[in-house]
């Protein structure tokens, strides 16, 4: 299966939204979001959080192509 790059980049900042997301939630109040959903201690939960560390590498290694702000030649 191919997927285009505009494709892995929303998929990629969608789950990078989901990870931060939970640990706001993590923080402010100790509700584990992604541990409600798919059940505590499930190998799920793992790849859940696997494909959110990748993601976030992934966005880190090309935002500056991605960026309009911080592409953006002087």
């Amino acid at each position: 299966m191919i997927i285009s790059m505009k494709a892995l980049h929303m998929l990629t900042f969608s789950l990078v939204v989901i990870g931060a997301l939970n640990w706001g939630l993590v923080g402010l109040f100790q509700f584990n979001l992604v541990e409600t959903v798919l059940g505590s201690f499930s190998n799920l939960v793992r790849v859940v959080y696997i494909l959110v560390g990748a993601s976030a590498v992934y966005i880190a290694a090309t935002h500056m192509n991605d960026c309009k702000i911080c592409g953006a030649k002087k």
